[in-house]
């Protein structure tokens, strides 16, 4: 009876260690999906003309004959957000896996250069394959789908330091060990 009282904590305390490494690697995925998600919406803002503009507002007439009707920078409108959203997730592909050497963490890099192009890239530690793209555009899909009104809200208008107040202080996605910069391309 004895010798079933010490297995049966050595199976709790290895089921313990198993479920803290699983949350931390869902937490690493999960973070890591933000902090792309943010480099991506960023860039794709910026590629926009900063004079284009959509008119926003009501098209009613109102009783005095005038319309409620604004101009506003197409970038960071409500609409062009939405396409990006419904879009953004699909460039996950371009993304590997690289563990922080230091922490033994999770990091998602971008692999593939912006609009194609090739670069020089420095792909040694990364690991590239279809599970990779595929988990991490699943987990950036939950993320737009449980944090859409967020995301709208924070790019809509400009900000610093977007990825950590999105992904880390207003979704919790990622903990201040995590505040691991990218390699912009």
């Amino acid at each position: 009876m004895l010798k079933m009282k010490g297995w049966g904590w050595l199976a709790l305390l290895l089921g313990t260690l198993m479920g803290t490494a699983f949350a931390r690697r869902s937490q690493d995925l999960h973070c890591g999906a933000c902090r792309a998600l943010v480099d991506e919406l960023e860039w794709e803002i910026a590629q926009v003309d900063p004079k284009k503009t959509i008119q926003m507002g009501s098209f009613r007439i109102n009783p005095d004959g005038s319309q409620s009707v604004v101009e506003v920078p197409y970038a960071r409108s409500e609409a062009h957000l939405t396409e990006l959203l419904e879009e953004v997730c699909d460039r996950m592909k371009e993304y590997g896996e690289q563990i922080d050497p230091s922490t033994h963490r999770k990091n998602y890099v971008r692999v593939v250069g912006r609009n194609g192009e090739s670069s020089e890239l420095d792909l040694q530690g990364i690991r590239i394959d279809s599970d990779i793209s595929g988990t991490l555009k699943f987990a950036c899909e939950s993320i737009v789908e449980e944090y859409e009104d967020e995301l709208i809200e924070f790019f809509s208008r400009e900000a610093d330091n977007v990825k950590d107040k999105l992904c880390s202080k207003r979704t919790d996605l990622c903990d201040h060990a995590l505040h691991i910069s990218h390699d912009e391309l």
